[in-house]
């Protein structure tokens, strides 16, 4: 029986075929719209030619085997990730080819779960659907990435043909290149697949420079993470104008008079916060924590605010930041710059003898910062005796807050950091480990303190809040580090309430500084990663029931959330003239509809900055060591696997590896729980936390991957620990414990 409202004889209309293309739930290509229309013989030759006059009339495309409608899209075809908008994947056609009237619906996938599992440029066969003029996807299978770009630098072989070198450590293999693009050799590049093919090679897309200049590392770094680092013009246009609003004492709580600090670190690109205290005659004392008011200038609903949403958070590297903000908002207006008035979101704090936060109240404020000064600076004021009396009320103060945070018993990790350093051409003139001293702990418990403030004022006017969220070890991390600490001779028993103090207690009872280095890595490993989210887990790390990131809104989103979140509870209100900017600031419908969608993409955001600002360390550590290869350096092991071992130099923090294949001609056994290699003949042991002396093999700055090997005719632990593998003979092998063979012997790369 022919379909409803053919017309009768001959071939469907026009209109009839589009409808069927836009409605049919499978691929449309001649042969379904033959069958759907009852077409035989010699009407599906003139469909044939109808089809193909439609196409040149531009209503629709594609190939004969699935037509979709020009500005439509297939009821499943393949799509391509382009964007992740507040952890929603969207997404476009794969295979798009309208002319340039004609732009690529933008489709938001929908997806099982909370956030999203796709990540930008991820190919997805996806059933999709339309409403009121907006699409959506339904993902079905993920298929393989031919677009995914690669970076890389132009090689020459022997024969002169060129070749993509990744920068990346996790690629091994060098790719073909088939189109140079204008590329020369040693040039850093972008590539993409050349065809289909993984045959055909890659083409250059564009070419990004000198792959060892100053910068370039930072810039491999943003291209390799897909971080935004372009503002569109109506962002900065918007950018100047909220630049432009007036500061008004009038509107605002006026503390001009006080004199607040910021304590930054020496090469702080902006100032979001600055401290004050005071005693207050009782034994306690008044405080003030004065942020950027942020919220002030960026408003819900407009491009910048859009763009602030995306970015998620600044990402710092050592020779740039790529701010969430224009610089005329993050390093100008917003930043609170000594001697110059700024708009400030005030948190007022009541604090007793003791520590305890007994009053707080938050107003929107004009501050006037008396002094921006270096931590190292502030702590050899204080150390010499020659500090002002606002440094030594803010230490006093300090006293009191440590006494809190002492009974609180929050982890105590004192784990190194590496820091950069670069002379004015860009060049690094020094890497070293940071050195943590009590100016750090000063401002680190005012902005504890302001943090538990901002979410227990929300949470006392059933406001919204945005929690920074830390959640207790799991099960199995437990249980890993329990097997682990066995290998010292020290128990944790599982059954008892996990706290911070805890592990604080077992940390202090190990007198030996290299031991308590390495289980303090372990109890590390055996963390959760802390995250943002709207319903309360509390932040197991820091011993607190509730707590919201409110300090450092130019570079986090989360906090500009929570100052949103502030304002409206609190009526603090100061709209912005019509026209100019938007007009409200505090937190749009859309968030408070959801605040864990946003929370998911702005977590998402979170560890993809710290990725790339590990990743860029790890190359400036490795370009700072190439000119040192075959130098020997004390290092400790930080891991071990069957295929060989990571060791870190201590002075420095380069992460290396040590291949198995290296350690001589004899056999290792490797120990999964002990994390331990042995050596079957010899015994040498190579285990977590060892000291060795190790010679540098290989250092590549464009993957930051180090390469180690022993010292000539070998080398032995220098601190060894633990007791030996339990190993019996069975047969022509050595086995462990539960009878595995022990004649491994891995080659390669591991991944940590």
């Amino acid at each position: 029986m022919p379909p409803k409202n053919r017309p009768e004889p001959g071939l469907p209309s026009r209109q009839q075929i589009l409808d069927f293309i836009k409605d049919s739930p499978t691929p449309a290509g001649k042969r379904e719209i033959a069958r759907e229309f009852g077409l035989k013989g010699q009407e599906k030759i003139q469909l044939k030619a109808l089809l193909k006059d439609m196409a040149e009339e531009g209503l629709i495309d594609g190939k004969r085997t699935a037509y979709h409608r020009m500005g439509g899209v297939p009821k499943v075809t393949v799509l391509r990730v382009v964007d992740i908008d507040e952890g929603e994947a969207i997404a476009v056609p794969d295979t798009w080819q309208p002319d340039d009237a004609t732009p690529p619906p933008r489709i938001r996938m929908v997806e099982k779960g909370r956030g999203s599992a796709l990540r930008k440029g991820d190919r997805v066969l996806a059933r999709t659907e339309e409403s009121g003029g907006n699409w959506r996807a339904y993902p079905m299978k993920t298929l393989a990435d031919r677009n995914e770009q690669l970076l890389g630098v132009v090689e020459l072989d022997g024969s002169g043909k060129p070749w993509l070198a990744p920068v990346d450590k996790r690629i091994r293999n060098s790719v073909p290149i088939a189109d140079l693009g204008g590329a020369e050799v040693g040039e850093l590049v972008l590539a993409e697949p050349a065809s289909r093919s993984p045959r055909s090679g890659v083409k250059i897309t564009e070419v990004l420079g000198e792959p060892l200049a100053p910068r370039a590392f930072s810039l491999i770094a943003i291209h390799k993470h897909g971080i935004p680092h372009v503002f569109a013009e109506e962002t900065l246009a918007e950018a100047s104008r909220a630049a432009r609003l007036p500061l008004s004492a009038d509107k605002r709580e006026d503390l001009r008079h006080l004199p607040i600090v910021a304590i930054d670190p020496i090469d702080a690109r902006d100032h979001d916060d600055a401290i004050w205290a005071e005693p207050d005659g009782e034994g306690g004392f008044r405080a003030v924590i004065a942020i950027a008011d942020v919220s002030f200038y960026v408003r819900p609903g407009g491009a910048l605010d859009r763009e602030a949403r995306k970015r998620g958070n600044s990402v710092y590297f050592p020779d740039r930041v790529v701010p969430m903000l224009p610089e005329v908002l993050s390093a100008d207006v917003c930043s609170l710059r000594s001697g110059e008035d700024r708009a400030a979101m005030a948190c007022h704090l009541r604090i007793d003898g003791e520590g305890k936060v007994t009053e707080w109240r938050f107003t929107r404020a004009i501050v006037r910062i008396a002094e921006v000064i270096a931590y190292e600076e502030a702590q050899a004021r204080i150390d010499e005796g020659r500090a002002e009396v606002h440094l030594v009320n803010l230490w006093a103060c300090w006293r009191a807050l440590e006494q809190a945070r002492d009974r609180r018993d929050p982890l105590a990790l004192e784990l190194p950091e590496r820091r950069v350093v670069l002379d004015e051409q860009g060049r690094i003139a020094q890497i070293a480990l940071r050195e943590r001293i009590d100016a750090h702990r000063v401002v680190e418990d005012f902005m504890i303190a302001a943090n538990v403030a901002a979410a227990k004022a929300l949470e006392a006017k059933v406001a919204p809040v945005v929690y920074r969220l830390h959640e207790p070890p799991g099960r199995e991390k437990l249980v890993a580090l329990k097997d682990y600490l066995a290998t010292f001779g020290r128990k944790l028993a599982l059954g008892q309430v996990i706290t911070p103090g805890l592990f604080n207690r077992m940390l202090k009872d190990i007198a030996d500084e290299s031991e308590k280095a390495l289980i303090m890595e372990a109890v590390l490993r055996s963390q959760t990663q802390a995250y943002y989210g709207p319903r309360n887990e509390g932040h197991f790390g820091l011993a607190l029931a509730s707590y919201a990131h409110f300090t450092s809104p130019i570079r986090r989103y989360a906090d500009l959330l929570v100052h949103r979140a502030l304002v409206d509870a609190y009526h603090l209100e100061q709209p912005a003239p019509q026209g100019d900017v938007p007009r409200t600031s505090g937190l749009s419908e859309r968030d408070r509809d959801d605040l864990g969608k946003i929370s998911e993409a702005i977590s998402a955001a979170e560890r993809r900055a710290m990725e790339a600002e590990r990743d860029t360390i790890d190359r400036y550590v490795a370009a700072w060591l190439s000119a040192r290869v075959g130098e020997v350096f004390e290092t400790r092991i930080t891991g071990v696997q069957k295929f060989g071992f990571f060791a870190t130099i201590i002075s420095l923090g380069g992460d290396g590896l040590v291949p198995v294949s290296t350690l001589g001609a004899e056999r290792f056994a490797y120990d999964e729980k002990a994390h331990v290699l042995e050596g079957e003949e010899s015994g040498t042991r190579y285990a977590m936390g060892d000291r060795l002396r190790l010679r540098l093999a290989e250092a590549n700055p464009l993957t930051g991957a180090l390469k180690f090997e022993l010292e000539e005719g070998g080398s032995t632990p220098i601190e060894p620990r633990g007791k030996p593998l339990a190993l019996k003979r069975q047969g022509q092998h050595l086995v462990g414990k539960r009878g595995r063979p022990a004649n491994i012997r891995h080659q390669g790369r591991g991944k940590r």
